[in-house]
């Protein structure tokens, strides 16, 4: 036979195009001809190929070769063909029966030795191709896992060129049930840090507890040792588990990053991406050369993305993710394509008063030696722009280091109150308001208050007249941006969440106003006793 026919999966971002994989093995001067929109990798398809066959034991057929993946104007890359290509050539040249490939689809790298190597992208690519119709998939035994978590596909896993050809030949069969598909039930994750471990800061863990009820972007300002950092590691543990979509939807998009753990092949929890300040733009949003990998946004989809040291980021990074908070998805256009992918990501950032630190802290350390031009010019780099599209913005003051001392000395009187409360306490709380706003929100296409745009908030949902008078003054002095305001209105329906109230108080208005001015922790703590 001349002409041997399979299917593969070609990825643009997270979006899978079932790809037609055909070899024809003709008269001719021995030559292999690749027609097909590839990258360097893929180029040298050949030589990988051509290696891995001689080493199973085949034989390369001394004719011409041409292999074509259609359709053509989908951008192709990387190695994840050379499974596909290998079987379909030696079906091609009556090496093998053609028919069995010819209802698979089959996805592979091969090194020289001929073993079949795991590539990413693997989940989103089955998702795909499954909804385009197929069902049979031949995938590295590396990657069953996560090929096997889409319900009702037919997954095998090979190991080797060597055992993909003995089961074509009915020499042998290819063992499917080695490895159960994973399931929400089975997911397991590392234990997220707890918020008994914070000393203090009753009113900012208030505020961490209003951010993960509503899904609402925080901007914790303080001097080194306060907690920031704590606080924000801490916040996954308090959000809800990932519904069975949402965590195919984050497991797809680390298989493309190929940030998959061994051995956990679904992400049942929100995920916690924490760049380094060093970070390029690239890093944050996503690229590379050809066709652009995931960023930090979308690592952090449906989860947390925190910048320790926020000011110390670049400009250009703290500008670049304007766009994704506003939209939720980062688009990249680089010379292979263009590609989406999602970053519906809460952002938490932390930064110290000024640069050397001091600032805030204990009278009886050093006093802040900045310049006050310095000290403003820092806090400038958290823009005008970027900090309107911020919800939440507290001062965090030190705590008390009698308190500090007090908890490491056993038989200590001292009475640590909030600070006391688990994780688990603070997240029941955050998912009984979850459960409000997801009732007052079915039917539309948002699940938290922060994701809803203000019109629509102003217009289905408006604030009783009597809440909206501090509001209205605040907004007379000509204190806040209209999407101020509209972030002010969201806090103040997640407040009304976490009270069980049908609508938001004057007090839960007021208590959202002070939230976003970014007021320290001692008057914040006034206000949420007011609003209690």
């Amino acid at each position: 036979m001349a002409l041997a026919r399979t299917r593969s999966v070609a990825l643009v971002g997270v979006d899978a195009h079932v790809i037609d994989v055909e070899v024809d093995v003709g008269p001719g001067v021995p030559e292999f001809t690749l027609t097909a929109l590839s990258d360097r990798v893929l180029g040298q398809v050949k030589h990988r190929v051509r290696a891995a066959i001689t080493n199973s034991g085949e034989k390369w057929p001394q004719r011409r070769t041409t292999a074509s993946l259609s359709p053509a104007t989908v951008p192709k890359s990387g190695s994840r063909y050379d499974l596909a290509i290998a079987a379909t050539l030696l079906a091609a040249a009556d090496a093998l029966p053609p028919e069995p490939l010819r209802d698979w689809v089959v996805i592979g790298e091969l090194d020289l030795a001929g073993r079949v190597r795991a590539v990413t992208g693997v989940l989103p690519s089955v998702i795909g191709a499954y909804r385009s119709g197929a069902r049979r998939f031949v995938v590295p035994r590396a990657n069953v896992g996560e090929a096997r978590l889409v319900g009702g596909a037919e997954v095998a896993g090979v190991g080797s060129l060597r055992e993909l050809c003995a089961w074509v030949r009915g020499e042998a069969s290819l063992d499917d049930d080695d490895e159960p598909a994973a399931s929400l039930e089975d997911a397991t994750a590392p234990e997220p840090p707890d918020f008994r471990d914070v000393l203090g800061q009753e009113a900012a863990r208030h505020a961490m507890e209003v951010a993960a009820a509503g899904g609402h972007h925080v901007l914790m300002l303080g001097p080194p040792g306060v907690g920031k950092t704590m606080l924000a590691e801490r916040l996954p543990g308090i959000l809800p588990d990932l519904s069975e979509d949402e965590a195919l939807e984050v497991t797809g998009l680390h298989s493309v990053a190929g940030r998959l753990r061994p051995g956990a092949p679904l992400i049942s929890r929100p995920p916690f991406c924490a760049p380094h300040h060093t970070a390029s733009v690239a890093a944050i949003v996503g690229g590379g050369s050809g066709l652009a990998s995931p960023g930090a946004v979308s690592l952090a989809h449906r989860g947390v993305l925190f910048l320790d040291e926020a000011p110390l980021f670049p400009a250009r990074v703290l500008d670049a993710l304007r766009e994704p908070l506003e939209s939720g998805s980062v688009t990249l256009a680089r010379a292979g394509g263009v590609v989406t992918y999602p970053a519906r990501f809460q952002l938490v950032l932390a930064a110290n008063p000024c640069p050397c630190s001091a600032a805030g802290r204990d009278a009886t350390l050093a006093a802040c030696t900045c310049p006050g031009v310095t000290a403003r010019a820092y806090q400038a780099k958290l823009s005008g722009a970027f900090r309107d599209r911020l919800d939440l913005m507290i001062e965090l003051l030190p705590v008390s280091r009698a308190l500090i001392v007090d908890s490491g000395v056993a038989g200590s009187r001292a009475v640590l109150g909030a600070a006391a409360e688990s994780s688990a306490s603070i997240r029941a709380r955050v998912l009984a308001a979850r459960a409000r706003s997801a009732e007052r929100l079915a039917g539309t296409p948002w699940s938290t208050n922060a994701e809803v745009p203000g019109s629509v908030l102003r217009r289905r949902w408006p604030v009783a007249a009597a809440a909206g008078r501090s509001l209205r003054r605040v907004v007379d002095a000509g204190v806040l941006s209209n999407r101020g305001v509209d972030r002010v209105l969201k806090v103040s329906w997640t407040l009304a969440d976490l009270a069980g109230r049908d609508q938001p108080s004057a007090e839960d208005v007021h208590l959202a106003l002070v939230l976003r001015a970014g007021r320290s922790v001692a008057d914040l703590a006034v206000s949420w006793a007011v609003s209690a």
